[in-house]
């Protein structure tokens, strides 16, 4: 091969046989020449394989072919399996030609390549004398795979004839690929000096062909061919069927208002009437164009005509044929009742027996709209913005003065109504939820004040200091501690709302009644502070959480912000509180407040609530114990006075166990009995509404602004309870300065788009 290029070379520069070599070729061409006498060394078998051929089970064919820039080349193989499945590989033959000119790119030359080893393969299937069993090919250009395997695009006329060639004499799945490396075509492009050709596998073939294996059968696809110059650019051609002649009111469902359906269908209108009417100087309206003059009040009617006739003929088509035949209407027919007729454009109207009335037309025979069709929300809608979002009367008095009879009207306006959101920013209430279970520290014996709920209320004015002519007034408030399961208060005064006043308050409150198992209160800042001073976990981690139980055995459980409703158990306490301290002030006949005195007002308030009966106080003369806070609390039934007599310390406990445990037992016996069965009821929000989910568009409470300024916040996370009901959402408020992230009860959001 590499004469025949010196030769093409040399032919090219100089056509003349007698003229002498250039000095440049001249050497090449010597050192071609010398090297064919190595070929006298060079031996090959001429038997195939020493397997005999009856003793064989398989013959298969193996086809190489290859490129270069110089040469194409193909170079086959024949393998024979015995018995035994032994295996042996013999040289059949090989073929190379010098790439055709002018210059392909290599693609094409693969292609080409690939082409030569077809024909090879049908002239040795022809000349060989004996039957072979399978034929595969291979190369190593991925483009020329994706070529032969290609279903989808089409090729340009080179390589489709190419194509069609190979796929004549083979098929796809006879084709693979093998790496450069291992491709013995490969030698027959490259030039391989005559001392080399034993050394290569140009006559054993390479080293996988020795194992008895069947090719695997993939499928190659097309190498880019977005880039390729042989694949044809793909097309689309797009094939419209036209059903009917009808216009079809599906179409409609695109349009989100009536004003919208009508200006489109009045403008289609319009360039149909152009396109009808002669050329004129004065009108200037040709083709498709949009009218920047306006449209006229003849084609908004005729466009409304149109699209209520659609409908009409989609809904309604029975009731239509039956009209137009005067027939009688199915009695099953949404129609039956409405006595309809066809007027002077084609479209049913109310009959009825008001026609000679002073109505206007449209009231005395309006247009039928069916109610569960798309035009009759885009009329609903239409009328309700007029009539500025009022309720179904209005909604549905407008429409009907407007000349239309929407059959189920009153539902489908409801429907509207309900789903409007603007309608739902100005009226709707704020979302609510089914009352969830009590927790379960309100349900539990243990001893008073285990498990607490706080909060701070005031503040009282009282007199702390006299000067020349005044006296110093100072604020107090009051922290009220409350048994989430016996219904006890405990309250102590603290001098301001800071940090430093609650943790005080609350050591007093840890001092008298003992530590407690887990504390409930809302996110007030004070109370914040005070576990960030206290380094008690102000959230919800988990981690944190075991940690401080592990290291103190106290819960501290954050209700979300502006959710009083939340902690109802304590909360009801402080409307208590407030109620006797306002008769106590009333009592008391001056406005001169002192702290001691609002210390003594504290402990009776507390006492007297801690002395009311937790459930009705029985009639029967035979039970004359009442079920009080202050029962287990005091360990007194009565207030009755010290009994009198000489009493030594052996006395002083020799039966009080005996009595504190029974009054103990008594206690708790009736609260399970009596008291715990009255918290089982669900006083309201009994049933369960639809959760709010994330992504929901919501509108968040302010009660310093009027309802139409609330700001619009989108729901980011929910926080289901146990039951699964979400009762508190996180909620991002994008307002005019900056973004927020906030944590609200469903009580304080209106959901108007749910996601």
């Amino acid at each position: 091969m590499q004469g025949k290029s010196i030769l093409r070379e040399l032919m090219a520069e100089n056509g003349d046989w007698d003229a002498p070599l250039p000095s440049e070729m001249e050497e090449s061409w010597t050192l071609w020449k010398d090297s064919l006498k190595e070929l006298s060394n060079l031996t090959i078998p001429r038997a195939y394989a020493e397997i005999s051929p009856s003793t064989t089970t398989k013959k298969e064919l193996l086809v190489f072919s290859d490129a270069s820039t110089k040469a194409i080349a193909a170079v086959a193989y024949l393998r024979v399996t015995d018995a035994a499945r032994n295996c042996e590989v013999g040289f059949v033959l090989g073929k190379a030609k010098l790439a055709p000119r002018p210059d392909q790119t290599i693609p094409r030359l693969e292609l080409s390549a690939a082409v030569l080893a077809v024909e090879l393969a049908d002239l040795l299937t022809d000349e060989l004398g004996f039957e072979i069993d399978y034929t595969a090919f291979y190369t190593d250009s991925k483009v020329v795979l994706g070529y032969i395997h290609n279903e989808t695009r089409r090729f340009y006329v080179y390589v489709a004839n190419r194509v069609t060639r190979i796929r004549k004499s083979s098929q796809p799945s006879q084709w693979h690929y093998v790496p450069s490396s291992q491709n013995p075509a490969d030698h027959a492009t490259r030039s391989v000096p005559a001392y080399q050709l034993p050394l290569s596998n140009w006559l054993t073939g390479p080293d996988f062909m020795l194992q008895d294996q069947s090719p695997s059968n993939d499928s190659f696809e097309l190498v880019e061919p977005c880039t390729d110059s042989d694949v044809r650019p793909q097309v689309s051609t797009l094939k419209t069927t036209i059903s009917t002649k009808q216009l079809g009111s599906d179409r409609f469902n695109k349009f989100s208002t009536w004003k919208s359906l009508k200006r489109a269908v009045s403008r289609l209108l319009h360039v149909i009437h152009n396109f009808k009417s002669l050329p004129s100087k004065i009108n200037h309206c040709r083709g498709w164009h949009y009218c920047e003059t306006g449209l006229t009040v003849d084609e908004s009617n005729q466009a409304q005509n149109i699209i209520i006739q659609a409908v009409q003929q989609d809904v309604y088509a029975k009731e239509l044929k039956c009209v137009q035949k005067h027939d009688k209407l199915p009695r099953t027919s949404p129609l039956m009742n409405l006595d309809p007729y066809l007027d002077e454009n084609g479209l049913l109207r109310v009959g009825g027996r008001i026609c000679d009335s002073n109505l206007t037309p449209g009231e005395k025979n309006p247009l039928i709209v069916p109610g569960q069709h798309h035009i009759a929300a885009l009329l609903i809608k239409h009328y309700h913005e007029q009539t500025r979002h009022q309720g179904r009367l209005f909604t549905e008095g407008a429409v009907r003065s407007a000349g239309w009879w929407i059959v189920g009207g009153k539902r489908k306006v409801s429907t509207i109504i309900y789903h409007c959101v603007t309608c739902k920013r100005l009226r709707a209430p704020m979302s609510t939820q089914k009352m969830s279970n009590l927790p379960p520290d309100r349900l539990t014996t243990d001893p008073p004040f285990t498990n607490v709920g706080l909060d701070v209320f005031g503040p009282w004015f009282v007199s702390s200091q006299r000067t020349r002519g005044s006296i110093i007034q100072n604020k107090r408030w009051a922290v009220l501690f409350t048994c989430l399961s016996i219904r006890a208060v405990h309250i102590e005064v603290i001098e301001s709302l800071d940090t430093s006043s609650f943790v005080n308050a609350f050591r007093r409150f840890l001092a008298v009644r003992g530590p407690v198992k887990s504390v409930r209160f809302d996110r007030g800042t004070n109370f914040v502070s005070a576990c960030k001073e206290l380094k008690i976990p102000s959230n919800l981690d988990n981690t944190a959480v075991q940690t401080y139980l592990k290291d103190h055995g106290c819960t501290w459980t954050f209700n979300p912000p502006h959710a009083s409703h939340f902690g109802g158990s304590w909360e009801r306490m402080i409307g208590l509180a407030r109620k006797i301290l306002d008769t106590m002030f009333f009592q008391l006949k001056t406005t001169k407040l002192t702290h001691e005195v609002l210390v003594t007002f504290m402990a009776e308030v507390a006492a007297i609530i801690n002395a009311r009966p937790l459930v009705p106080v029985s009639s029967d003369p035979s039970d004359p114990f009442t079920l009080t806070p202050a029962t287990l609390i005091t360990q007194k039934v009565t207030p009755l006075k010290a009994p009198v007599g000489n009493f030594t310390a052996s006395d002083l406990y020799k039966h009080q166990w005996r009595q504190v445990q029974h009054l103990s037992n008594t206690f708790w016996d009736r609260w399970k009995k009596e008291f715990l069965p009255t918290l089982q009821p669900r006083r309201k929000w009994h049933s369960s509404q639809l959760n709010v989910s994330v992504g929901s568009v919501v509108i968040l409470k302010d009660s310093q602004i009027p309802r139409n300024e609330w700001p619009l916040a989108r729901v980011t996370q929910v926080f289901p309870s146990k039951d699964g009901k979400v009762r508190s959402v996180e909620l991002r408020v994008v307002r005019s300065d900056d973004t927020k992230v906030l944590t609200r009860p469903i009580s304080e959001i209106v959901p108007l788009i749910i996601s």
